[in-house]
């Protein structure tokens, strides 16, 4: 059996997943259910308790009553949502993550596993984004409120860490893909919106359709089933206060990845750019060293062969899809 490394605390080990009905969630529990030394994975409900309210969160943990937890419950959007909605996503986050830490620390929770964003990182970080220039500059404006309040995980974790003893550990996810994902064209993130998009547009026989910015920003891409598994290692080998990057090291322009999915989705017409429309942070790419040094993971899926499988999952699922509004 695999000795989950909690400061000496053996398995079996009980885990509450919040955020666990959601995309990454999801994945997650799957591959806990694999894991020999977690003995119980438990995902709490949003309709159950609003982890925004002090008194949901301590009744959370006094019902649940776990051995680790790991924290993925967010509020997330693409650059539209996060343009229209900068104080929803940062009240939310802010508090969710605060109160869920700070009372896992008060029910003696052995360890927290927080999981941030790459939002955080400076809007001109030196490519590959390395941990340590996290706080060289301000992250990227629109999703600035989003990204500072995941941020201050990492700092909560930190002083936690110093005063209190308390095992927390602070996990950076590249942009996230793959079967379950949002396709709300409002709300998703680039791979899923380009999938509907061009799906759509490819059934309908439309000659062009019209993407935001100017393609040339470039992005990494974690396909979801990877992420999970570097969480699961992450919990069971890495004890350290600094973050790690999870990723694949590998960036791709956004125009690029247009042209490949139009091709895996049979779109023949022309994309046109809406250079009007901001294009976000101009690259996104990890240094993932820390990573593979600290808990061994190293990402297995290539983009191709995950954009094959999350193609086939939207078209298995289109017409059950849930939208995803913000009012």
């Amino acid at each position: 059996m695999v000795g989950i490394r909690v400061w000496g605390y053996a398995p079996p080990v009980r885990v509450l997943v919040t955020g666990g009905h959601g995309f990454l969630g999801s994945h997650l529990l799957d591959r806990l259910k694999e894991a020999e030394w977690c003995s119980d994975a438990i995902a709490p409900g949003s309709a159950d308790f609003d982890l925004c309210k002090a008194e949901d969160v301590r009744r959370m943990f006094k019902e649940a009553k776990p051995d680790v937890v790991v924290h993925l419950a967010a509020s997330v959007g693409g650059i539209e949502a996060n343009r229209a909605h900068p104080a929803r996503f940062f009240y939310d986050n802010l508090m969710m993550g605060v109160q869920a830490m700070h009372e896992a620390y008060r029910s003696g929770v052995k360890k927290f596993v927080a999981l941030g964003t790459i939002c955080a990182y400076p809007k001109f970080t030196p490519v590959p984004f390395q941990e340590e220039h996290l706080w060289d500059g301000y992250p990227e404006e629109t999703n600035a409120p989003y990204g500072l309040a995941k941020k201050m995980l990492l700092v909560q974790a930190q002083a936690y860490r110093q005063e209190y003893g308390f095992n927390a550990i602070y996990l950076l996810p590249v942009n996230l893909y793959g079967p379950g994902d949002n396709f709300d064209l409002t709300t998703s993130h680039v791979i899923p919106a380009f999938i509907r998009k061009m799906s759509e547009a490819a059934e309908q026989k439309q000659k062009s359709v019209s993407l935001w910015g100017d393609g040339s920003p470039t992005r990494e891409f974690l396909y979801v089933k990877d992420a999970a598994e570097a969480i699961v290692l992450a919990t069971e080998r890495y004890d350290g206060s600094e973050p790690v990057n999870l990723g694949t090291g590998k960036e791709i322009a956004i125009r690029e990845l247009a042209v490949l999915i139009a091709e895996k989705v049979g779109f023949t017409g022309k994309i046109l750019w809406d250079s009007s429309k901001p294009n976000g942070q101009p690259r996104r790419c990890l240094n993932v060293d820390r990573a593979k040094k600290f808990f061994g993971f190293e990402a297995k899926t290539s983009l191709p062969a995950g954009l094959d499988e999350t193609i086939s999952w939207y078209r298995a699922h289109r017409t059950s899809l849930r939208e995803i509004k913000f009012t």
